[in-house]
């Protein structure tokens, strides 16, 4: 009786506008839910790849009274025996009820409110369920269909027929070690098939970066687009243009550091999504040169990230902008410029152009200057110059990209090679290595000439 006592005084706690009801029970709209509940010995994700802070967020929503899941891509990963790099949370909670359980958080977003969870150096990402965006409430979506804003918030149902794609909606309740499945998405992750959930159209209205997500999950994760998701993808590809930015940086970093880079290339070109991401990268692409430096550039950091190495956004991009960069500096030493002051002339033009259609982070692109900058420096060989450059704080990444323009065919490898040489010679071998100088004498300054003594009648 006591059970039941406080299951009526507290089992609604903290539900949103809209929710009604608890996950596998009739909706307020007296459809019943088809959710798949999948136990522990089918699903067999291995509770060892899970973070503990994502656990610990999990448990204090649950004692807090809400539901709590691990949620997406984090659940598909630990299916696939991938340890997810990021683990995000849904629960029922809004997102002050969420801010007011946990001390260190902080609630963040216009587009979508969402709720940071910081745990040491790990930081959680929490987010209520979402209803539908045509709901009454905090939701807009502009001329093309595209959500600009959706604070809409619903049932647990509704939220998981918001989600992408259905390997994307699902959800891991860690206390009952149980995955709740709404649109058979562990089915379509073991036929190894990516499918969208609902009209393919009308999702990627709503969101064009989704084809860009579709793009780097078939790559990354090796599974085939399923034909009615993928068949709108070329016709829309224009919707992008539509996307601020910043969303499309974030996006493109995701799709470049995810370990598939080469792949994921490919299947840009294939889908024509590469237009208007990248507008320079084709140009790149159809140059033997270009191409074979980007490859090399894509693979590195592949390698990188597959071997659990860090990889750096600014590095990656100076080597996906260089070869324009390049032909500018050469289009602008023809018209009289000076080597270094067209260099810097192309480096501002290059980056100014892409911006028009994915900003770079301006703590990217100081980097990428620095990295372009030191390339005509590791020619001079003679004097004190190199042992200068050794110094510069950005020397390594200057040094790596050389051996690309090296192995590409670019510059000669005599060149890498000798710089590799340099750097881990003693003081009497790298004097011997010096080359001599080029002859150019440096310009004497002209003596100035004194002015005339001031005369009777003159001022001094």
């Amino acid at each position: 009786m006591i059970k039941q006592f406080l299951q009526k005084v507290f089992g609604k706690r903290g539900l949103p506008p809209g929710q009604t009801s608890e996950p596998g029970q009739t909706s307020k709209k007296g459809k019943s839910s088809a959710v798949q509940v999948i136990s522990a010995s089918k699903h067999k994700i291995n509770p060892k790849l899970i973070s503990q802070a994502a656990l610990k967020t999990c448990d204090g929503l649950q004692k807090a009274g809400f539901e709590a899941y691990i949620v997406g891509g984090a659940v598909r990963d630990l299916l696939l025996n991938h340890p997810p790099k990021d683990f995000d949370i849904a629960t029922n909670a809004t997102p002050e009820q969420v801010h007011k359980t946990f001390r260190r958080s902080r609630i963040i977003g216009r587009r979508f409110r969402l709720v940071h969870v910081l745990w040491g150096q790990e930081t959680i990402e929490v987010s209520t369920f979402r209803g539908h965006h045509q709901s009454e409430g905090d939701g807009e979506t502009n001329d093309s269909g595209r959500i600009i804003r959706d604070n809409i918030f619903g049932s647990i149902e509704e939220d998981a027929v918001r989600r992408d794609f259905t390997a994307n909606a699902l959800y891991y309740d860690p206390k009952r070690h149980e995955v709740l499945d709404f649109h058979n998405g562990v089915a379509d992750i073991r036929a190894k098939t990516l499918r969208i959930i609902g009209d393919p159209v009308k999702r990627y209205q709503e969101d064009p970066v989704r084809m860009l997500r579709a793009v780097r999950l078939s790559a990354k994760l090796g599974l085939k687009l399923e034909q009615t998701t993928e068949a709108p993808i070329r016709k829309l590809a224009d919707l992008l243009e539509d996307v601020p930015p910043s969303r499309l940086f974030d996006e493109m970093l995701k799709l470049f550091l995810s370990g598939h880079a080469i792949e994921s290339i490919g299947a840009l070109r294939a889908q024509h999504l590469h237009h208007g991401l990248l507008p320079l990268l084709d140009v790149v692409l159809e140059q033997p040169l270009g191409e074979k430096f980007v490859m090399l550039a894509l693979k590195n950091t592949d390698d990188r990230i597959l071997a659990g190495k860090s990889s750096n956004p600014s590095f990656l991009f100076a080597t996906l902008l260089w070869h324009e960069v390049l032909q500018a500096w050469l289009e602008n030493q023809k018209r009289g410029e000076p080597l270094i002051p067209a260099l810097h002339l192309a480096m501002n033009e290059i980056i100014d152009k892409q911006g028009e259609k994915m900003a770079i982070h301006n703590r990217y692109t100081a980097t990428m200057k620095e990295i372009w900058a030191m390339q005509p420096r590791f020619e001079q060989r003679s004097g004190k110059r190199p042992y200068a450059l050794l110094t510069n704080p950005k020397y390594r990444a200057g040094y790596d990209f050389l051996l690309l323009r090296c192995a590409s065919g670019e510059l000669p490898e005599e060149l890498g090679e000798w710089w590799t040489r340099f750097a881990d010679a003693g003081t009497e071998e790298r004097t011997s290595m010096l080359l001599p100088d080029s002859g150019l004498q440096k310009r004497r300054r002209r003596p100035r000439k004194k002015k005339p003594a001031a005369t009777n009648g003159e001022s001094a």
